[in-house]
């Protein structure tokens, strides 16, 4: 298992790996400033996905483990859309790029040009899960890109390369509100949702994860939605 130098919760960084890697300069990254309706009216739309970059902390880690006993029960039977872009994380701080390839494949109007992400996502199609986290970190062009753009941000990335931040996206997908975490052995399910509510839905999830750390600070947000003239 490789370890990459981690991303930086830095949207103007992200805009410019996302483009690299072939999604459309019609979309862009931003920071969601807070997470009141009227604050949410801010963002940028359409929104695609919120992107939630929050501590793991002990009361996460349980939560965590206790959430996965319930929905192994459950697995089984859940069903989800056929189509639902779905990656498990193998290398070490690749957490951002994971949200970040879960954001765009799982919005079909997001247009990926010609490049390393499209050809990702076709060598994916077909794979399960685990084995597209394998073939993320054998990826050399995701790599050599990840590492090039992980050095672009504010802070030392060298001096982090052990992280205790997490990135995950929040997607609607076909109705229904997902939470995608590379970290977790399935999909997390939060109801229904729509394109005029997903913002608002997802933003309440990112409150639980909040309310569980009620006295930690470090978490922020970001939205893949239309860029702004």
């Amino acid at each position: 298992m490789s370890t990459w130098i981690p991303l930086e919760s830095n949207p103007e960084v992200l805009t410019k790996y996302i483009h690299k890697l072939g999604v459309s300069p019609a979309w862009s990254l931003s920071d969601v400033i807070g997470l009141d309706d009227e604050m949410l009216e801010w963002i940028p739309r359409p929104a695609k996905a919120l992107i939630l970059l929050f501590p793991i902390t002990d009361t996460y880690e349980k939560h965590r483990l206790e959430e996965h006993e319930r929905i192994k029960m459950t697995a089984e039977t859940e069903k989800h859309p056929a189509d639902l872009f779905y990656m498990r994380q193998i290398t070490h701080n690749a957490c951002g790029t994971v949200a970040l390839i879960h954001s765009v494949a799982n919005n079909k109007d997001v247009d990926i040009a010609n490049g390393v992400l499209k050809n990702f996502l076709k060598k994916a199609q077909t794979l399960s899960p685990e084995e597209r986290g394998e073939a993320l970190e054998k990826d050399e062009d995701f790599t050599a890109g990840h590492q090039e753009l992980a050095q672009e941000g504010q802070t030392n990335a060298d001096d982090h390369m052990k992280t205790i931040h997490h990135f995950i996206a929040f997607v609607n997908k076909d109705g229904l509100l997902y939470e995608l975490d590379g970290r977790k052995s399935f999909p997390i399910q939060h109801g229904k949702t729509s394109e005029e509510t997903f913002i608002h839905d997802a933003a309440k999830v990112c409150k639980e994860f909040m309310a569980r750390d009620p006295n930690d600070m470090r978490f922020t947000i970001m939205v893949l939605a239309a860029a702004q003239d």
